[in-house]
């Protein structure tokens, strides 16, 4: 009698096993498809928005351009193409908010547009402009991005050295090549980075978490 109990007990735990451990695969293989796909659609966009602000006698019939995301467990993403900002007098749009530019860091395999404001929407889909002078004007802009963990926006930065490249292409079509010249760590509170003498340079920060969440990692780099 006992041994029948003790069996159908194991039996019962080795079901429920069995359930939870397809439960976790099904979870994970779903976050990774939300991920690639994610990773896919702002990648797409930082393309078009290249295409279109370095090519705008090309792009002159195509002012709005709209493409979905076809994941089934996303969200209908929308990206609007009107044109270029600083010339044509229209505006670039991604899922509704206003980019200004688009980031490529190689050694981290990052490409993404960035978007004109840093806020708990924008920072969820794309990196932002956090402070400064604007993308690519003689002085500091502070770009702020996630750390996801999982290899989107800013979650590799812990990997940047000195000597990195940074590819920063604003809504004029201008590209710079920045160079990163320090890292380090700091408290949320600090905010020194911020505003510094660039020396009459270009200079970009870009800012993250720590994988704990605790501190900010600090990322220097000046054009090259």
């Amino acid at each position: 009698m006992f041994e029948s109990k003790y069996s159908k007990l194991l039996t019962v735990l080795l079901i429920i096993g069995i359930i939870v451990i397809i439960g976790v695969l099904i979870y994970l293989g779903i976050t990774t498809i939300y991920n690639n796909n994610m990773i896919e659609d702002y990648e797409d966009a930082a393309a078009q928005f290249q295409n279109k602000v370095t090519n705008p006698v090309e792009n002159e019939e195509e002012n709005n351009i709209v493409t979905n995301s076809v994941a089934p467990e996303l969200e209908v993403q929308n990206m609007v193409i009107e044109g270029n900002s600083s010339s044509q007098g229209n505006e670039t749009y991604y899922q509704g908010h206003l980019v200004v530019g688009t980031i490529e860091i190689p050694e981290t395999n990052l490409k993404s547009v960035i978007l004109s404001e840093v806020n708990d929407k924008t920072i969820e889909i794309a990196v932002g402009v956090y402070d400064g002078v604007g993308l690519n004007q003689v002085g500091n802009t502070t770009i702020a991005g996630h750390n996801y963990r999982d290899g989107r926006f800013f979650a590799n930065n812990k990997q940047l050295k000195e000597g990195d490249k940074i590819y920063i292409t604003d809504n004029t079509g201008k590209k710079v090549t920045y160079s990163v010249y320090k890292t380090y760590i700091t408290s949320p509170e600090d905010s020194t980075h911020l505003e510094r003498d660039t020396q009459g340079k270009r200079e970009i920060t870009l800012v993250t978490c720590t994988d704990d969440t605790q501190s900010r990692l600090i990322v220097l780099a000046k054009e090259q």
